[in-house]
């Protein structure tokens, strides 16, 4: 069986600029097929290859798939938004390829199961959660037909009639270090690049959940509703020794030089990040890196940020998100303002960069939250200010309020404006304009601050990081050009 990984033609978050890197779902499973020998794998990533809609398509037809796979662990791939490429995707496929297995799973689709199947009639099958055992049992069963789909733990298919089936839920895989590898031989590795500068470039994920439960999370979409908070905290990760073997395939064998762990919090285990660091720098592995991690991780970790520079950590994610304690407890957190201010202070000790990411668009939001929000992150000064509105993600507490205040109605959103860069929803207390309005002044305030960026700029940092600041900072009129499209809509 021929199983096609596709990327429709996407674009990357326009305050990010150039940014684009291998679909890492797409990468584990192909693996997992091609270890199972369930199949050949298969991959086309219209983005990196430069394929419009046509494009795409001719190059379909050419591999003749006999299933084809859609899916993200990320919610910077573009947000919401990726689901209509996705979609649409699978739609030009089916319509002229009746034949072929139209498969979607990962993030949004696992959360917003129901919806996207009775919306998206092209679509045959959702995974539900984590997709590589649901899809051996699904490849098993097209090809010898011995159970019912209805008892596929984590499949959603439909019947003969058309009427939508869910199986039982499928529990998470205890121990990722039994998965393969990525299979990166199958993508385009040159063509990949961070923040317009970073090159050769990969984005690697390398454990599963989070210890924390916010409300505005995209993880709540990662998981089966049924059980959507205890699989959402049930926090799993790759040991050291493992991470560094796939940093080391990456720089022998494509010559990467700079990568991001996307994981929500990498640092989560202490003694892993410890043997991580320690074997990467006794094989000499030279790659840069920037992971995310929570401020009290950050805190708690004070005393090895020495070892994780040397091992060549130069930039490094926290969230602000909010301008009080009581806000950041209502949110879910379990942070405070005073540590995500010290955990800027002890990164910048180090000489590492910092990003702090701060969401606006909360629905007791007014105003006056929203620029004290400004004042805080301005005050805590982390060097890149990546600002974020409120995109309820389905499974979400924000979600449900959503759908309860009126504010959007799940069967006839535009998700290609759903990309967490544009403001979609009001707040208690004002309009969506009003929200994109403030969104574009914090934006441009936050940088216009001369001795910020003088300070950056003749700083002791790792050059990449100065370069996420310029690419930052260029796309700010992007920034502004999305807050105003939205609120007009």
């Amino acid at each position: 069986m021929k199983v096609l990984f596709l990327t429709p033609p996407l674009k990357a978050w326009d305050s990010h600029g150039h940014h684009l890197a291998a679909n890492q779902m797409h990468a584990q499973l192909a693996a997992y097929i091609r270890e199972r020998k369930l199949g050949e794998p298969q991959v086309i990533d219209s983005r990196a290859e430069g394929l419009d809609w046509d494009g795409m398509m001719k190059r379909v037809r050419q591999l003749k798939p006999d299933m084809v796979f859609v899916g993200e662990l990320l919610h910077s791939t573009c947000g919401a938004a990726v689901i209509w490429y996705f979609n649409e995707g699978l739609r030009l496929i089916k319509e002229e390829m009746p034949e072929v297995k139209t498969v979607a799973g990962g993030l949004w689709y696992s959360g917003d199961w129901e919806r996207q199947m009775r919306l998206n009639p092209t679509i045959d099958y959702i995974m539900i959660g984590e997709s590589e055992l649901t899809m051996e049992d699904l490849i098993n069963n097209l090809k010898h037909g011995k159970k019912d789909e209805r008892e596929i733990p984590g499949l959603v298919s439909r019947r003969k009639d058309g009427a939508i089936v869910v199986g039982p839920h499928r529990d998470l895989i205890p121990d990722l270090n039994a998965l393969p590898m990525p299979a990166y031989d199958l993508f385009p590795m040159t063509k990949y690049v961070g923040h317009t500068y970073w090159k050769p470039f990969a984005e690697l994920m390398t454990s599963r959940g989070c210890p924390g439960k916010c409300h505005f999370c995209y993880e709540w979409a990662l998981y089966d509703s049924r059980t959507a908070t205890k699989d959402f905290t049930s926090w799993r990760g790759l040991k050291g020794k493992r991470i560094v073997d796939e940093l080391e395939l990456l720089e022998k064998e494509y010559g990467i030089t700079t990568i991001v762990f996307q994981d929500d919090a990498f640092n989560t285990d202490t003694e892993a990040m410890i043997e991580f660091c320690e074997e990467k720098i006794r094989r000499g592995n030279k790659i840069d890196w920037v992971c995310l991690g929570r401020a009290d991780q950050w805190i708690s970790q004070h005393d090895i940020l020495p070892l994780m520079k040397k091992a060549g950590l130069f930039l490094a994610l926290t969230g602000v998100e909010v301008e009080d304690d009581m806000t950041l407890t209502k949110q879910g957190k379990g942070v405070t303002i005073d540590q995500i201010r010290k955990t800027v202070q002890i990164l910048r000790e180090q000489d590492i960069g910092s990003v702090g990411t701060v969401l606006i668009g909360l629905r007791d939001d007014t105003e006056a939250k929203i620029k004290e929000r400004l004042r805080i992150a301005d005050e805590i000064d982390p060097d890149i200010f990546a600002l974020d509105y409120l995109t309820p993600v389905p499974n979400s507490p924000d979600w449900k309020y959503g759908i309860k205040k009126g504010w959007f109605d799940p069967d006839t959103i535009d998700l290609k404006a759903w990309d967490f860069q544009h403001p979609v929803v009001p707040t208690d207390h004002l309009t969506i304009e009003e929200v994109g309005r403030l969104g574009a002044w914090c934006m441009r305030e936050y940088y216009s601050k001369p001795e910020r960026i003088f300070r950056i700029m003749t700083s002791n940092y790792d050059e990449k990081v100065k370069l996420c600041v310029k690419d930052f900072m260029s796309n700010i009129s992007k920034w502004e050009n999305n807050s105003r499209v939205a609120a007009q809509k």
